[in-house]
């Protein structure tokens, strides 16, 4: 069994990174429109806010923040017709 120290160890990021609004405002800077829907996963070991964001072409586009830095890391127009 994993002692408390340890599990604190393994997830420092957790307690440092940016707020959801923050995430949102770096998105729709990059995607101006309306943000529809937004969440958290993990890709490849990085905490992200996947943000999606209508623009006024009535297209939708997610855009990742890593959690911690606020960079983004993707930016992917999201396709109905597939």
């Amino acid at each position: 069994m994993q002692n408390k120290e340890d599990m604190f160890m393994v997830m420092p990021s957790y307690n440092q990174r940016i707020s959801p609004q923050q995430a949102m405002q770096i998105a729709v800077q990059r995607v101006p429109g309306q943000i529809i829907h937004y969440g958290m996963d993990m890709e490849n070991g990085t905490l992200v806010y996947e943000i999606f964001i209508l623009t006024s072409q009535n297209k939708i586009y997610e855009v990742e923040v890593n959690a911690k830095t606020g960079v983004i890391r993707k930016i992917e127009e999201e396709n109905d017709s597939d």
